[in-house]
């Protein structure tokens, strides 16, 4: 299944998922600058994208948890969420976010 990251330069960069993989995953393998310190346990906000409006309602609501750690993630805006928490399924195939500009890898 395809995946759309858009970087905060405005590219688009095309990834390939599977049924079961986690966003974050797919955005690592494909270079995307989404640490994911807690290594999807949902105790950073490392791997906060924007989801296009379009995608979002496709989207399972977001847990209390999730919206706490996106307090404290810098840019947010309605559409965020954790990439960590999003599963891909073939409902999301094509689905489409962008990488706040305030995204940066420390581990790289």
């Amino acid at each position: 299944m395809k995946v759309s990251f858009i970087t905060s330069e405005g590219n688009r960069v095309e990834a390939q998922g599977d049924p079961g993989d986690s966003l974050l995953r797919v955005a690592q393998a494909a270079g995307m600058p989404l640490e994911g310190t807690c290594e999807g346990q949902m105790a950073c906000s490392t791997c906060h994208v924007v989801v296009e409006k379009d995608w979002f309602d496709r989207l399972p609501e977001a847990s209390e948890e999730e919206e706490d750690m996106l307090d404290l993630a810098a840019g947010v805006r309605r559409t965020s969420r954790l990439s960590c928490q999003i599963v891909l399924g073939e409902e999301l195939d094509g689905l489409t976010v962008t990488i706040p500009a305030e995204s940066h890898d420390m581990s790289r």
